[in-house]
């Protein structure tokens, strides 16, 4: 894995900017810690961060030209296919210098142009410079499992992998209150927007055509998305069908010239990944996070389960609250964009110490979006289908409001999650999406600003997000929504961000498009029904896996925010972070909505306050160390 940046100069005066993409290119080198070098011609410079996977020779060291020089590439990510296509691009006359993806890369732009597109499997984020055309094209993958941004100013259009690069190449520093508005709603900024105006992601599925100083933006993909006119297939096909799909996906990605293992965090998708791993790999090695202080999240008993039936040879991590909280500052001083999911510490603590065995690791990230296999998407299929039931829980919702509610406790969160399903019936389908893909509504969230947001620029957002939601109550509308939303924006962010800030590649098998294509060519009552989650892919697996993975309660992680903030930070919140001066000088937020909100913290009901202190706190450090 790696990372990019570049300029495309637009006037003189834009090529004077080059320089700054050496900077850019340092600050990239812990996604690339192997080799940094920079390429530069009249109107182009191309940087380049490289951690060797595939070909470990200078040969496939990066900018890479064509034989003519006429063409040169930038490349983050792997094409798994890249062998077949090799091949075929030799038939046809082509030569190649070295052994890597990014070199088929280059070869099937020559050849095809974007239709290059479509033949490629696997995950990436590239820029090829022509200079012969003044054409610079640059490519996102299908899922949007790597990163990529953009800006097009009046003498320059520049791209990078990360927002410090973008830094690093001079982009206005001017604050989306939009996108802040979002982030406090989500804990995370929705793609294709930044928390600077103007400065954007590229769409999953997408490509940038720049020519004459102009860009355009083209979809090349989108998810065979139609729940209306789906093929019946009988059950036991459809699964014989997807666990073909689940073997050749894993097999393909177990490609690479450096050691390979798999996360096994002891829950079904992890352990899916494992168990066909480990039908190409003689004793793979599997990673685990344990958590001593938290007994109720910790799954390593599962996770061993598995590492025993499939031989592996496991790494468990056992984490105390103590570890994690030495970790905070790690994973804030690296995120460069106001990011809240408070499980990126744990992701990046486990990535740091996989790390230290092998170089790529592959994941089950993506099976819960692709399947259904959150406990919102089971709480959806209910509110769907109506009944007797919900009319009690909807009737008893003031009851939940004067009960104490808490992500702490086993009762006091399951209040917490029976008020807000209460909440939700009340709502239509679109609107529901919203609440509960949401952890703070748009009324607080506008009152716990202190400038005002463009109504207009937040609708044209919110559609963007719920248009796929229509009103004939499928479940389906629901999964793709949170393919657009959830997945791109905070899991894949999450996790791409945390293993490369410490040079780790992660492979996400359940990704492949061809699989999630056909995941959702499936009737819903295939992946979701009134009792279980992941339908299909359980049974799939059933007979492969251990029997104690089934019919367990699912269990997500909780970094213990709430008793940080009590304690280990409290001095910290109130002295620094949300100083009530501090707060008021900066004029962003509402000095008496954080104070309530400090309030609520230490009641007795804190609700979500730790999620939206967490929230400002990660913006405020972000705040402090990018803004002043």
């Amino acid at each position: 894995m790696c990372g990019i940046a570049g300029i495309y100069a637009v006037t003189p005066e834009g090529a004077e900017k080059f320089p700054l993409v050496n900077d850019a290119v340092r600050l990239l080198s812990r996604r690339g810690p192997d080799c940094q070098k920079v390429y530069t011609d009249k109107r182009i410079c191309l940087g380049h961060a490289r951690l060797s996977v595939i070909d470990l020779s200078e040969k496939a060291n990066q900018p890479m030209h064509d034989s003519t020089g006429r063409y040169t590439i930038v490349y983050n990510g792997e094409v798994f296919n890249y062998r077949r296509l090799r091949e075929k691009l030799i038939d046809k006359g082509y030569k190649f210098s070295s052994e890597s993806d990014a070199e088929v890369v280059l070869y099937q732009y020559i050849n095809d142009g974007p239709k290059c597109l479509d033949k490629f499997v696997g995950f990436f984020a590239f820029a090829i410079y022509d200079k012969v055309d003044d054409v610079l094209f640059i490519a996102r993958d299908r899922m949007g499992q790597k990163p990529l941004l953009y800006w097009q100013g009046h003498d320059r259009i520049v791209f990078a992998s990360e927002m410090k690069a973008m830094m690093a190449l001079g982009v206005p520093r001017k604050l989306d209150m939009t996108s802040l508005f979002a982030y406090l709603q989500f804990n995370y900024i929705p793609s294709p927007d930044t928390i600077f105006e103007n400065v954007k992601k590229l769409n999953p599925g997408h490509y940038l055509m720049v020519s004459n100083g102009q860009t355009k933006e083209v979809r090349y993909y989108s998810i065979p998305y139609n729940y209306s006119n789906l093929e019946v297939m009988d059950y036991e096909h459809a699964q014989r069908m997807l666990r073909e799909l689940i073997e050749q996906s894993v097999a393909e990605r177990l490609a690479a010239d450096v050691p390979v293992g798999a996360f096994l965090s002891g829950g079904i998708d992890s352990s899916v990944i494992v168990a066909e791993a480990s039908k190409h790999v003689d004793q793979l090695d599997t990673f685990s996070i344990g958590y001593a202080d938290e007994p109720f999240f910790d799954e390593t008993r599962y996770a061993q389960l598995v590492a025993d039936k499939f031989h592996t040879n496991h790494h468990v991590f056992k984490l105390t609250n103590n570890d994690l909280f030495e970790c905070l500052y790690n994973v804030l001083d690296y995120l460069d964009e106001p990011f809240a999911d408070s499980s990126a510490i744990a992701v990046n603590i486990l990535s740091r110490e996989t790390r230290k065995h092998v170089t790529v690791a592959l994941s089950g990230d993506g099976a819960d979006e692709v399947f259904g296999g959150y406990n919102k998407h089971l709480a959806h299929y209910r509110a769907l289908k109506g009944g007797l039931a919900n009319t009690l829980v909807r009737m008893a919702g003031p009851l939940y409001e004067l009960l104490p509610q808490s992500r702490n406790t086993k009762f006091s969160n399951k209040i917490r999650q029976l008020n807000r399903f209460a909440k939700g019936l009340k709502l239509n389908e679109q609107d529901r999406y919203m609440a509960w893909a949401s952890l703070m509504d748009e009324d607080t969230a506008s009152r716990m600003l202190n400038r005002k947001v463009l109504i207009q620029n937040n609708n044209r957002r919110k559609f963007n997000i719920i248009s796929c939601i229509r009103d004939d109550k499928q479940i389906g509308d629901i999964l793709y929504a949170d393919m657009q939303l959830v997945l791109v924006s905070d899991m894949l962010f999450k996790v791409d961000m945390m293993s490369m800030a410490e040079s780790l590649e992660v492979r996400s098998p359940f990704l492949d498009h061809r699989l999630v294509n056909f995941a959702f060519s499936l009737p819903c009552n295939y992946l979701v029904n009134s009792r279980k989650r992941k339908m299909i892919l359980q049974d799939a697996y059933r007979q492969q896996l251990p029997y104690e993975l089934y019919n367990r309660p699912k269990h997500g992680f909780e970094v213990p925010l709430l008793n940080w903030f009590r304690g280990e930070l409290r001095s910290t919140i109130e002295t620094d972070y949300l100083n009530d001066d501090f707060i008021r000088e900066q004029n962003i937020f509402n000095p008496e909505m954080v104070r309530q909100l400090k309030e609520q913290m230490l009641s007795k009901s804190p609700a979500d306050s730790q999620a939206h202190i967490w929230a400002l706190i990660v913006f405020q450090h972000w705040w402090k160390k990018y803004m002043l």
